[in-house]
Parts: structure tokens; sequence; C-alpha cells
């Protein structure tokens, strides 16, 4: 399965280095990470992971397969 999470802001180097599982781009004062999850686990770690660092999760949706 492969994931789109938007935070609110710029995130800083340190800050994505936390997801390091996850590639990122900043566009539109969001940075957007993207990745495969491999399942529901994974990904509920990543979201406590945003909110343990204080990240504003605005958007998060499941991409279609490649």
């Amino acid at each position: 399965m492969r994931y789109e999470i938007r935070i609110d802001g710029h995130m800083s180097d340190i800050l994505t280095e936390a997801f390091p599982e996850l590639e990122h781009v900043v566009m539109s004062g969001q940075t957007v990470l993207f990745g495969s999850v491999v399942d529901e686990a994974q990904l509920f770690g990543l979201l406590a992971r945003c909110q343990s660092l204080g990240l504003r999760v605005v958007e998060m949706r499941r991409m279609p397969d490649d």
C-alpha cells in the first residue's frame, strides 16, 4: 500500500529524518510525506510519530499501487 501524508508547514531536515521510510517534498506551504506502508500497524505508528513530534496532519490518503 502507498500512502501520502500532508503536514501543515515546512518540516525541517531534522524532522524529515524522523521518517526514514518515507520520501518527502515541500509544496504550497505543506510537507508531503509519501511511500509504501506495509500494514495498518505501520500506518498508525507513522501517525503516532507525527503526533508525538507536534506535527499537524492535514490530509492522509491511500494512493494507487504502482
